[in-house]
């Protein structure tokens, strides 16, 4: 769109000159103006202008765009585009610099944080509010008050001295002497010459303020080289005690610089190593597997009711410790893998009063999936979580600590951080990995850390959060199998979907604007860049993926996972020191059977299970015979049972269920009188309380399980019996919760919208604005907003633009009454209704012809 004949008055104006794709493109950006629909394009500009949605757009500028801003807060109200130039690549003209700047203040305007032609550019008010230097928020830039501004309050006979002092006419009125002042600071030359005059202590004292904060204190009586400098108004009081480098002999001793760092260019991501795509590929592999272990070995544990919840939500720092130990990882590893399986839906609450953590019904279903899309699942979970275990054990904004599970762990940028974190990732050559911290460099560009003026709220934790959660996601996405060696997998690229790998791989480069020839700064009044830039726009990060844009790219994700992980086996190697090795992954049944039957001793690449009398008895209370196990082994093992193992389990078999334990409170019964007789004379058996009820028959005042326990510790094989005198074979009990979702992302505001919401948004509030800024033929009363005419006037109006097509203006009062502007065209007026298309809809509706309050007809255009 071409620049308007008349330059606009109010940002309002300055929307309505815009097309449908500039408006769209805003909207995008600032999906905050559109919660809800403005009714038209001056609510829409008041609501850009408000604070929170300044301060929101303000956060998401990278580092130039947002130092664009930040010159244009310190330059004058209107500022022209070559006083912009100025502030930012100084006398100089840093070509870098001049090269970049029409894409960032593209970027402003696209975002209705700037507005006007480009001779007379303006920061929206909030805006300049926010980053403008004052005493109290001083200006990322450095710079303080302009000559103006710091002698509002002196007199006027001070300020004539000053100027005599410097080298200038006196004048009749303060205002012209602070102009000749502000020109004098202003004039390079001219200001040469007058430092050239200074003392060399003076010169040391301008430059220690030169880059702010540009405010110092000063005695009652002030050295020479001080005096000097306030007596020619290069240092102007402010209060009593207090000076300050005026913001014109600043930017002079600056260069006309107003950032002592400009960054035009964002950094670039530096890969420390490079690998063979298939050794990432393949150590990736490998971590997802030792993942997906360690997720069941977690849900294993906790499968007949894992820890209880603290009053306050989640696990207690003793659990999370046991929870570690069990996982043989460290405490933040082990919180990580919690959260995870929580996030992804495999573990929850139970809800129940003595309530605990458990699995739920999904993670039944989950196990049944092939390994690559167990993985897929979970890596799926991670990247889309709100929840972040690297706050676990840290505080929060009222000193409680923070715990696995618990309250207070959602960030609402973590989503997009580690979105981010794989983007860049996959902008890099296939197997190389980067620097963490040229990473961090480019996020703090992407996203700068700021406190001007109080528009950075920052979070409790630190400011800088967005760099701790970079080097979460870093260490995380090698945990997970998402990265291998640091570098990106095919698996990890496939997670990001097509979209994400294509804004990738065109934000790998310099972020500086194509060489094309509208790119250069304008070298003339007559070359000024047109309002809207669209071809400086900077490449927009892709809109999230929809849930099945996402289903599709973890379903390719776990296609190409597959071929990697390792066949799991069928068999194991059975050795003469009662332990057996599982060279890899086993069969879930086989893995299964073998938990039951031995203990695992080490893991690893492969894992070693250790048979012992207890692990064997184990296995025969869960309803296995010993011709059972030696079948079973048999058919699982690739060398032949050794001796000492059948020993074992016949050994452990011949005495299994010799004694019988039942209720009485619990009796002992067994067909040898004398083996009763050993345990009345075992002193370890004092606690259990017994006594002979008969010669085959002991009574115990313990219940059944305690006896149990109580006889194994004293190296009995009991059994438990049934009422009936049957062996009650006794079974892990798998602890389930009730069906739980998992937790849903705490979104980072409104949701980006898409383009059908952005479509009818668009249409509606370009209705809204024909309807309050048309003329109209018929003058609305004046006693309100809403059109006001008689009810025979409104009918006949009516049905006079059913013939002639007219489109009307009416005012409209629902059954709520709420009142309301539309702009409609009647098709139909009969039975007291009047059908019509609604263009602020963009639908016909049918209106009750008593609500509406008036109705004027349209100017013809």
């Amino acid at each position: 769109m071409s620049t308007p004949a008349t330059p606009p008055r109010s940002l309002a104006e300055a929307l309505r000159n815009r097309d449908d794709a500039s408006l769209a493109a805003l909207l995008r950006s600032r999906p905050d103006l559109i919660t809800p629909v403005p009714t038209d394009l001056t609510q829409l500009a008041t609501r850009a202008g408000t604070r929170g949605s300044v301060v929101r757009a303000l956060e998401r500028l990278d580092r130039f765009a947002l130092q664009t801003a930040e010159a244009l807060a310190v330059a004058g109200d209107p500022a022209s585009y070559d006083e912009l130039v100025g502030l930012m690549a100084g006398d100089a003209r840093d070509a870098a610099v001049v090269h970049a700047l029409p894409r960032a203040l593209a970027t402003l305007r696209e975002q209705a944080l700037v507005w006007g032609a480009d001779d007379r550019l303006r920061l929206v008010r909030t805006a300049r509010e926010l980053l403008a230097p004052s005493p109290q928020h001083p200006s990322p830039t450095g710079l303080g008050p302009t000559v103006a501004e710091a002698t509002a309050g002196m007199s006027p006979g001070r300020i004539q001295e000053i100027v005599t002092a410097a080298g200038l006419p006196s004048t009749h009125d303060s205002v012209s002497a602070v102009a000749a002042l502000t020109r004098l600071f202003t004039a390079r030359r001219r200001m040469k010459a007058l430092l050239g005059r200074a003392p060399e202590e003076s010169l040391e004292v301008l430059n220690r303020l030169v880059w702010g904060p540009p405010y110092g204190q000063v005695t009652a009586e002030p050295a020479s080289h001080l005096r000097w400098l306030i007596d020619r108004g290069l240092l102007l009081p402010t209060a009593p005690g207090t000076v300050v480098l005026p913001r014109e002999v600043a930017l002079h001793l600056r260069a006309g610089r107003a950032h002592r760092e400009t960054e035009p260019v964002a950094p670039a991501v530096e890969a420390k190593a490079t690998h063979r795509p298939q050794v990432v590929d393949t150590t990736a592999a490998g971590q997802a597997y030792t993942a997906l272990a360690t997720v069941e070995e977690l849900l294993k544990d906790w499968d007949e009711g894992g820890p209880t919840v603290m009053r306050a939500g989640g696990l207690s720092v003793r659990d999370l410790k046991r929870t570690a130990v069990a996982l043989d990882v460290a405490e933040p590893v082990a919180a990580f893998w919690v959260e995870l399986a929580y996030a992804a839906g495999l573990l929850a609450s139970e809800g129940d009063a003595d309530e605990r953590y458990a699995a739920t019904p999904a993670h039944d279903e989950w196990l049944e999936l092939p390994a690559a899309q167990r993985w897929a699942r979970l890596a799926e979970a991670w990247l889309t979580a709100t929840r972040t275990s690297g706050l676990v054990g840290g505080r929060d904004a009222k000193e409680r600590t923070l715990s696995a599970l618990g309250p207070g762990l959602d960030r609402s940028a973590a989503p997009e951080v580690r979105h981010r974190v794989l983007g860049l990732l996959a902008g890099l050559p296939e197997g190389a990995s980067p620097s963490a911290e040229s990473v961090l460099a480019r996020l703090r560009w992407e996203r700068p850390v700021r406190g001007a003026g109080g528009a950075q709220p920052g979070p409790q934790e630190g400011d800088d959060l967005r760099s701790r959660l970079a080097r979460w996601t870093l260490s995380e996405a090698e945990m997970l199998g998402v990265t291998g060696r640091g570098a990106l997998s095919a698996q990890g690229r496939a997670l990001l979907g097509p979209r994400g790998v294509a804004a990738a791989d065109s934000s790998s480069g310099v972020s500086a604007p194509s060489g094309d020839s509208g790119s250069s700064a304008p070298s003339s009044p007559g070359d000024k860049l047109p309002v809207h830039h669209h071809h400086h726009r900077p490449p927009t990060p892709p809109d999230p993926l929809s849930p099945a844009e996402q289903a599709a790219a973890s379903a390719a994700a776990a296609r190409l996972l597959a071929p990697l992980l390792p066949e799991p086996l069928d068999h194991v190697l059975l050795q003469a020191d009662l332990t057996a090795v599982a060279p890899g992954p086993l069969e879930r049944p086989l893995a299964d059977m073998l938990d039951v039957l031995a203990d695992v001793e080490s893991k690893g690449g492969a894992t070693v299970y250790r048979f012992t009398p207890g692990s064997v008895r184990r296995a025969l209370d869960a309803g296995r015979s010993a011709s059972d196990l030696h079948d079973f082994l048999t058919a699982h093992s690739r060398t032949p049972v050794p001796q000492p193992l059948a020993y074992l389990i016949d050994d452990v078999a011949r005495r299994h269920g010799h004694l019988r334990i039942g209720a009485a409170s619990a009796y002992v019964r067994c067909d040898d009188d004398a083996v009763l007789s050993e345990i009345l004379a075992d002193k370890r058996s004092a606690g259990l309380r017994l006594r002979r009820l008969a010669p085959t028959v002991l009574a115990a005042q313990a219940d059944p399980a305690a006896l149990l326990d109580g006889l194994r510790a004293m190296g009995f094989a009991p059994a438990a019996e049934s009422a009936d005198g049957d062996v009650v074979i006794t079974r892990a009990h798998a602890r389930r919760t009730p069906p739980r979702t998992a937790p849903e992302p705490v979104p980072d505001g409104p949701p980006t919208p898409d383009t059908t919401l952005l479509s009818a948004a668009i249409r509606a509030i370009r209705a809204g604005d024909r309807a309050s800024t048309t003329p109209l033929k018929t003058t609305p009363s004046p006693t309100g907003d809403l059109p006001r005419t008689s009810s025979a006037e409104t009918l006949a109006t009516m049905q006079a633009a059913v013939l002639t097509g007219d489109t009307l203006w009416i005012g409209y009062v629902n059954a709520e009454g709420s009142a309301s502007q539309r702009v409609i065209a009647p098709i139909r007026v009969e039975g007291g209704f009047v059908t019509a298309y609604d263009h602020t809809a963009d639908e016909v509706r049918t209106y009750p012809l008593h609500r509406v309050t008036g109705v004027a007809e349209l100017a013809e255009d």
